[in-house]
């Protein structure tokens, strides 16, 4: 198994249009979020299929995925690398969690849009930051580069799932007011969830925050209640 044995596969299965339309999609024009990025046009159940099937690469082979200026090679490298880290948790490997995140962190600049953080951050950066050590949650949070703090926000939706909810919302109060857009969307989201298994915290949250902050983060916070109550906190 080798990272030339994925490129030539990743090549025969792409699209044009496909790729122009996820270039247009990830917003690769001068100037956007996504500038300068590359597609292929590559499916996200081919992505999966292709992770299953090179799920045992060696992680010298993944950091080449992972360093590939083609973002479906990066995608592949994320998605092997989390069934290398989720066969490691039901193994109860702590060593091999601790060596698959410390890889993970390394190579966080080629984490470089909104899909390929919200794929990896929720289970294999939040899972870590959970069971063992959240220090580097805290370093991510300060970065001034925008796709580590969304690893920083996402990686509290782990911590959401086990309905440990302290750590997350310190976390999105403290990001709340991020200059960028899809920050606000993320710290909304994570309230949503949060607001999914505990709504009194959701309230208490909106009461104190809900006149202030960025009314990206209120809708996608309100998503799931119910119009009446959605009207209220959009009055604030």
């Amino acid at each position: 198994m080798s990272y030339n044995e994925i490129h030539k596969r990743c090549l025969t299965v792409g699209t044009p249009e496909s790729a122009k339309g996820a270039a247009r999609f990830f917003k690769t024009g001068k100037g956007e979020y996504g500038e300068g990025d590359i597609f292929i046009g590559i499916n996200t159940p081919t992505v999966r299929a292709l992770s299953k099937e090179f799920k045992d690469l060696d992680l010298s082979e993944v950091k080449k995925l992972f360093h590939s200026e083609i973002h479906e090679e990066r995608s592949i490298g994320i998605a092997i690398l989390n069934r290398q880290y989720e066969k490691a948790v039901k193994s109860d490997d702590l060593k091999t969690q601790t060596r698959l995140y410390k890889k993970y962190f390394s190579w966080r600049k080629r984490v470089n849009n909104w899909d390929l953080v919200d794929s990896s951050a929720p289970y294999l950066s939040g899972h870590y930051y959970f069971h063992q050590d959240d220090t580097d949650l805290y370093k991510l949070l300060k970065s001034s580069n925008l796709w580590e703090r969304r690893i920083a926000i996402l990686s509290c939706f782990y911590f959401i799932r086990q309905k440990a909810f302290d750590i997350p919302l310190e976390i999105i109060e403290t990001r709340l007011f991020d200059k960028e857009d899809l920050m606000h969307k993320a710290c909304g989201w994570m309230l949503r969830e949060i607001g999914n298994r505990d709504i009194t915290l959701l309230r208490s949250f909106l009461k104190k925050h809900a006149a202030v902050m960025p009314r990206t983060s209120l809708r996608y916070s309100l998503e799931k209640l119910n119009p009446v109550e959605r009207k209220k906190w959009m009055a604030k």
